[in-house]
């Protein structure tokens, strides 16, 4: 067989004609591998069919969308209620969900622990990295996990040796450790190379739909804390779950950023124990600090992820500038929107933050996105500017506009229910909200503010 080199990110997976030191279309440096390829690969079904794939369907053709018949999606019970919630509700048969993290983060300890808990169900447990004393060894330190009698290991690379025993074997849950371990012997591309992650996944695609088995796999990620390999690869699974948390705590987060089948996205967090990983059925307590001093620059934002409304604790620190370029640092929130948060402040309120650093940190480790935050933020900036130290059981959530205009946020009603179960007392919220909700169903005080001079007026008035 003939075959031709190309030059290959293994960021993004661009090709080039020739060598070249970055890459023009994901910015890496030293990420484009030269890598043989044939010039007239076997077609996919001469591949499947040597590799035992049967056939997924036959010849298709179209046919009306109310010919259709709904179909119940079948789903495997599980006992992690975190992972059923990123899941949509629960394993789907048939799906491959690609789970990815940083290294010793947790990815296949939370695999493991599933393996062992699905009871009555026949799971095979590939694993690339480690061999069967070292998953013996961490299956006996998950406690909490049940002893599933059937469980099998198996350590393979060989994407085909892996469906010959799959196809024995029959199991409904496949779990592979990692898809950068696997590789195909069509392929002479080295082992992790883009071309064996896409050749190896889109196998294993084939064997799922064509058997109705689940498949997880674990991925690697960059240095940017994105899924490595392949764009594509994201785009041919169903599920794409991103483990996250520091490694330094004990708190895990579980983001879904695609879901074929339920909402995206979604949130799971667990806590890290010896004994392997523990759900933890009250995000809002954990993700709020346990302090007995009262500080100032500190702000409680009610945010929505998915399905799903938590509390987090907001912390600004404004001091002056020490150099001559003032520091805008931010932990947990995008950098660009801080930036325009204290723009409108200098701006539109009036406080003289161009020649003083700004540190944001959003306390637990966790990453958040929704605009709701936005009020907190503007509060906690202001009342460490002021040294103002804002009540224990004050609750905001808005979005703050260029103009200083306080924008109203969706499922105002979930944020209020949170904040009065773990027993706020006040709510700042934009007055667009109050005029769309029943105040009196709610057992915390509703404070309406227009615009974001009305909350600094507040906080004057009650010193």
């Amino acid at each position: 067989m003939k075959t031709k080199t190309q030059y290959i990110c293994q960021n993004c997976g661009t090709q080039y004609a020739k060598q070249q030191g970055k890459c023009h279309a994901c910015d890496a440096w030293n990420a484009i591998v030269e890598e043989t390829v044939p010039m007239s690969p076997p077609a996919a079904s001469t591949i499947s069919a040597s590799i035992l794939v049967p056939s997924i369907t036959p010849a298709a053709t179209p046919k009306p969308l109310q010919a259709i018949t709904d179909i119940n999606i079948h789903r495997i019970p599980c006992q992690d209620n975190e992972l059923i919630r990123t899941l949509g509700g629960g394993i789907v048969l048939g799906s491959l969900v690609l789970i990815g993290g940083e290294p010793g983060i947790g990815k296949s300890t939370l695999l493991l622990q599933l393996a062992l808990q699905v009871a009555d169900t026949t799971v095979l447990y590939v694993s690339g990295e480690e061999n069967e004393t070292q998953i013996k060894m961490r299956a006996g330190r998950i406690q909490a996990a049940a002893n599933n009698p059937n469980c099998y290991i198996l350590n393979e690379t060989s994407v085909t040796s892996i469906i010959e025993h799959a196809t024995e074997l029959k199991p409904p849950l496949i779990v592979i450790d990692s898809i950068q371990t696997l590789y195909t012997p069509y392929l002479d591309s080295p082992l992790g190379s883009i071309a064996q992650v896409r050749a190896t996944t889109s196998v294993l695609i084939q064997y799922a739909k064509a058997t109705n088995t689940c498949i997880f796999l674990i991925g690697h990620i960059n240095k940017d804390g994105a899924l490595a390999g392949p764009k594509v690869l994201e785009h041919m699974v169903d599920t794409v779950l991103q483990f996250e948390g520091d490694k330094q705590l004990t708190y895990r987060i579980l983001r879904t950023l695609k879901n074929r089948f339920g909402p995206a996205p979604e949130l799971g967090i667990y806590e890290m124990h010896p004994t392997g990983l523990r759900e933890v059925p009250n995000p809002s307590a954990v993700l709020l600090s346990q302090r007995d001093t009262p500080l100032s620059g500190i702000a409680t934002s009610a945010f929505v992820e998915g399905n799903r409304s938590l509390l987090v604790e907001v912390q600004a620190l404004v001091s002056c500038a020490t150099y001559g370029t003032p520091q805008r640092t931010s932990t947990g929130f995008d950098g660009k929107r801080l930036n325009m948060l204290l723009a409108v402040l200098e701006k539109r309120a009036g406080l003289r933050l161009a020649i003083h650093d700004v540190f944001l940190n959003i306390a637990g480790g966790i990453k958040v996105e929704d605009p709701a935050l936005d009020l907190a933020i503007c509060a906690a900036i202001y009342a460490s500017y002021k040294d103002y130290i804002i009540p224990s059981d004050y609750c905001f959530a808005a979005e703050i506009g260029l103009g200083g205009e306080v924008r109203a946020v969706n499922r105002i009603e979930q944020r209020l229910i949170e904040a009065t179960r773990l027993g706020f007392t006040r709510f700042f919220m934009a007055k667009k909200n109050n005029h769309s909700i029943d105040s009196s169903k709610f057992k915390i005080h509703i404070q309406p503010i227009e615009m974001i001079t009305e909350l600094m007026a507040y906080f004057e008035a009650h010193p």
